[in-house]
């Protein structure tokens, strides 16, 4: 026979969590959910160094998140003396494919790996010379899968990209800087006035205060003479 009020009593294993504590776990697994399918579209520097890796950004994500896709990239290039764009390279399948000679062993995948589903296909260029100066073309070749056909999508984008023996600085960045140095500048200024203005405005106080001190205690010192002549007479 079980004791009284056992029944009421829930064993370890049929104990649910409170609701509460439910809470931050369903969160967390949402954001993991979110963060996994994430995918920002940057746009790809455009100035390299001689003598220096650079790396041709290229991403374009996927419309459809939940739809299986597969994809191939393709690079074209047309240097600045050159009419028309040639093949570069390829990857699809994890198979990455150098074909321009002039990049022969100087490029390396530094898109998306192990997935059919690229969204990222930046590649990058070792030792970078000034004959890579000119216009990049990448193109991303996606099938949509779904459950009865396929889809297929192909997006492209062209930058032009620029090779110079050490970075150079546009003008916005250095107004952005020269703009910084004199708001500290000003700012270290506006303190340095607000400082002695508190400074005599406080100095200013303590004498009137001190003024006002030595007023009222000659008033008390002299009320008190005149209560004194007074007991005097009295007497």
């Amino acid at each position: 026979m079980a004791p009284r009020g056992a029944s009421t009593l829930l064993s370890p294993a049929r104990r649910s969590p409170p609701p509460l504590l439910l809470l931050p776990l369903a969160l967390l697994v949402l954001q993991a959910s979110l963060c996994r399918g994430a995918c920002v579209e940057v746009d790809s520097d455009t100035e390299a160094v001689a003598n220096q890796g650079f790396k041709l950004g290229c991403i374009s994500c996927k419309m459809r998140g939940e739809v299986e896709a597969e994809a191939k990239v393709e690079w074209h290039f047309k240097a600045s003396d050159d009419t028309e764009f040639q093949p570069l390279y390829s990857y699809e399948n994890e198979e990455k494919l150098i074909i321009d000679p002039r990049f022969e062993g100087r490029l390396d995948w530094r898109g998306s790996k192990h997935t059919k589903d690229l969204q990222d296909g930046s590649i990058y260029i070792l030792n970078v010379t000034f004959n890579d100066t000119g216009t990049y073309r990448c193109i991303f070749s996606r099938t949509l899968k779904y459950r009865n056909y396929e889809y297929n999508t192909e997006t492209n984008k062209t930058f032009s990209m620029n090779v110079v023996a050490r970075h150079t600085r546009g003008m916005a960045s250095i107004f952005s800087e020269v703009m910084m140095y004199v708001s500290i500048i000003g700012l270290q200024l506006w303190l340095v006035v607000e400082m002695i203005y508190c400074y005599r405005k406080i100095s200013a106080a303590g004498e009137e205060a001190l003024r006002e001190s030595a007023a009222e205690y000659l008033a008390i010192a002299s009320e008190s003479k005149d209560n004194c002549a007074g007991v005097q007479v009295a007497e």
